[in-house]
């Protein structure tokens, strides 16, 4: 998936052609000059709504080379000094869009685990689309969805670091595997369950106590009566 490196900001770019069938927005109107790349106070540059955007409206294309995977490792890294950082961008048919050759604005769109948009992959193109309403001034994000086929290290989560700021951000570029989604749930599940052991037992003392002093009024109750 696609990251980057720092590079000169400011122009507008035009939303692409969409396919067949999303020729217009979700909105009905034609597509026109609706995001701009600029410097991001998240990472680098970025991408921002120059108008209010509406949810599922197709904002741009990710254009670039497409390429093969074996090609892709040749051409690694884009930028030695960070070579973490790429404008790739892999597709379902096992090849890469290389974004740093014929690309376009849709590479400096910065990564967020609380994303406003998501990537849409059509015959082999990909296209970014609202996932929600965007205002005007916003940045454009989504979520990377970067896997690595190794072990979850803290070094080597450290090494893709996230810079996204959201309530729900993992602190790392890298998606949860399965087997670490399901630990997580695992840990959650135990969790929860620790915290209704705890209610019940809070519960259970407090019938307890109400069940005490119900039985010492009880007791008064018949000394009392003993007496009179």
């Amino acid at each position: 998936m696609p990251s980057k490196s720092p590079l000169s900001a400011g122009r507008e770019t035009e939303a692409p052609h969409p396919p067949e069938g999303e020729a217009r927005l979700a909105s009905g109107r034609p597509s026109g000059r609706r995001i701009q790349m600029r410097r991001s106070d998240v990472h680098g540059n970025g991408v921002f709504a120059v108008q209010d955007l509406a949810e599922g409206e197709t904002l741009i294309e990710y254009k670039g080379e497409v390429i093969s995977w074996k090609e892709a490792l040749r051409r690694h890294p884009h930028d030695p000094a960070q070579p973490n950082h790429t404008f790739y961008f892999h597709i379902d048919d096992g090849r890469v869009i290389d974004g740093n050759v014929k690309g376009n604005d849709a590479r400096w769109i910065n990564h967020s685990c609380e994303p406003n948009c998501e990537a849409d992959e059509v015959d082999g193109r990909v296209y970014i689309k609202a996932l929600r309403n965007i205002s005007a001034g916003e940045e454009l994000n989504y979520d990377y969805g970067l896997i690595i086929d190794e072990p979850y290290t803290p070094k080597l989560l450290s090494e893709f670091p996230c810079w996204c700021g959201s309530e729900q951000c993992r602190g790392t570029l890298l998606t949860p595997k399965d087997d670490e989604k399901k630990k997580k749930k695992k840990a959650r599940k135990a969790e929860k369950k620790k915290a209704e052991k705890k209610e019940a037992k809070k519960a259970e003392k407090k019938a307890e106590k109400k069940a005490g002093k119900k039985s010492e009024k009880k007791s008064a109750k018949k000394d009392k009566s003993d007496k009179d």
